[in-house]
């Protein structure tokens, strides 16, 4: 039972890393939405064609999160990425412990 037990472990420390890479990706894109960039720039593109599908997604479900021009779609996506990294990954690592 150890190998499955060092694999949700294995697990939980990459959805731990991809949280987090994808809150910098959220970051980056609400930072470059202020500033005039180019869009098509390949890496506004990138980030653009990474968080549009969440951020769309919460647009759309949560329209009170648009007002007066200013959109926090971006606030909510770190904060669901923020209590998944709370609740998530330390249940998975302490399934993980349990298995060991």
């Amino acid at each position: 039972m150890f190998v499955f037990g060092n694999f949700i472990a294995a697990v939980a420390t990459l959805v731990n890393f991809l949280l987090s890479a994808y809150m910098w990706v959220i970051i980056v894109r609400a930072v470059i939405s202020w500033v005039n960039a180019d869009p098509r720039n390949p890496i506004v593109r990138f980030l653009c064609q990474i968080t549009d599908p969440v951020l769309d997604w919460l647009r759309r479900h949560l329209s009170f999160l648009v007002m007066g021009g200013i959109d926090m779609t971006p606030v909510a996506a770190i904060a669901v990425i923020v209590f998944l990294q709370s609740f998530l990954v330390p249940t998975l690592r302490q399934l993980a412990m349990g298995l060991v």
